[in-house]
């Protein structure tokens, strides 16, 4: 992110823990950003919230249609959301969906006029805020941006150590297989090959997972020899840092995680299961594929805590530091 850059922060579900935690990232973090902030949600619940955690933000109101990103101080702004609610935390509900959406409108306008290339988005609530049409919120967001770089986006489990990305989303067991072809293998590897040149200037190394058991099936027209194999040895061919397919039973061990910086898996719990076993929350969400980078925190609101002041920190802390290391 280019110095003076704004940094664009949606806070998504009202009823959560990301103001909390954010209330405590920004005091820690607060000699390391030389950057402007700008929270996209409402003013109310923000300090309505805060005063019940005992917590204070100082924040600048800024207009919805300001287009000067060059005029802005290393502060921490807000766009106020309107928002209805009668206590500050309350169950999680379809109330929040038309708020949640005008929020995430008002940011991607920003991204869409060059405002910033780095939008974080809180956590929210799946099965209130989505859409039937989209299975994910990494999936919306891809459908509501502008001159997407990919076909498809590409989600990325972040840590510093090793990361992780399931070829396949949010979608049923059942519809795996006819989603592993070629052609998706090799350009979702090539996102995350240019991500890591691009933002890290290395080149990573990329492991790739079969989808059977052991890499192996009675059948030789099994997934690891028509379509795996066939992309990674294609991708060899490009000099790209790549190697498989490993049986997906045995590679999370500590020998062989530490030989790679990236495990691509062929759907979601195959890798993230024991990422996030190894890493718990001390990890974010990276979307690929988009023409400016999205992050979000690898965990949901939370409901359960809000209003306890004690959440976990970790993953939201993962976040600025990946900023602060790719800037």
């Amino acid at each position: 992110m280019k110095a003076r850059e704004p940094l664009i922060i949606i806070l998504g579900e009202p009823n959560s823990v990301f103001i909390e935690i954010l209330s405590k990232v920004l005091v820690k973090f607060k000699k390391n950003i030389n950057y402007p902030i700008i929270l996209i949600g409402s003013k109310n619940i923000i300090f309505s919230q805060l005063k019940i955690l005992k917590k204070n933000l100082s924040l600048e109101l800024l207009n919805k249609n300001f287009i000067k990103k060059n005029k802005l101080k290393n502060k921490l702004y807000l766009i106020d959301i309107e928002y209805n609610f009668k206590n500050p935390f309350e169950k999680i509900s379809n109330k929040s969906k038309s708020y949640i959406s005008a929020c995430f409108k008002e940011g991607l306008k920003l991204i869409n006029n060059n405002v910033s290339k780095i939008l974080i988005n809180g956590p929210v609530s799946k099965k209130h805020f989505l859409p039937k049409k989209f299975p994910g919120v990494t999936e919306y967001i891809f459908d509501k941006s502008k001159n997407n770089v990919s076909k498809k986006p590409v989600m990325l489990l972040f840590n510093k150590k090793f990361s992780v990305s399931p070829l396949t989303t949010h979608i049923p067991l059942k519809k795996i297989n006819k989603n592993i072809q070629v052609n998706n293998i090799v350009n979702h590897v090539a996102e995350i090959n240019k991500f890591y040149i691009k933002k890290f200037k290395i080149k990573p190394r990329i492991a790739v997972l079969g989808l059977n058991p052991h890499c192996e099936s009675k059948s030789i027209l099994n997934e690891e020899n028509l379509f795996i194999s066939p992309a990674i040895n294609k991708l060899k061919k490009k000099k790209l840092n790549i190697s498989g397919p490993y049986p997906a039973d045995t590679f999370f061990i500590k020998d062989n995680i530490k030989k790679f910086d990236t495990i691509v898996g062929m759907y979601h719990d195959q890798v993230l299961t024991p990422f996030k076993t190894i890493f718990e929350f001390d990890a974010c969400n990276i979307t690929l594929g988009l023409p400016f980078l999205r992050i979000s925190v690898d965990h949901g609101p939370n409901n359960s805590m809000i209003g306890k002041n004690r959440s976990n920190t970790d993953s939201l802390e993962n976040i600025f530091n990946l900023i602060r290391s790719i800037k």
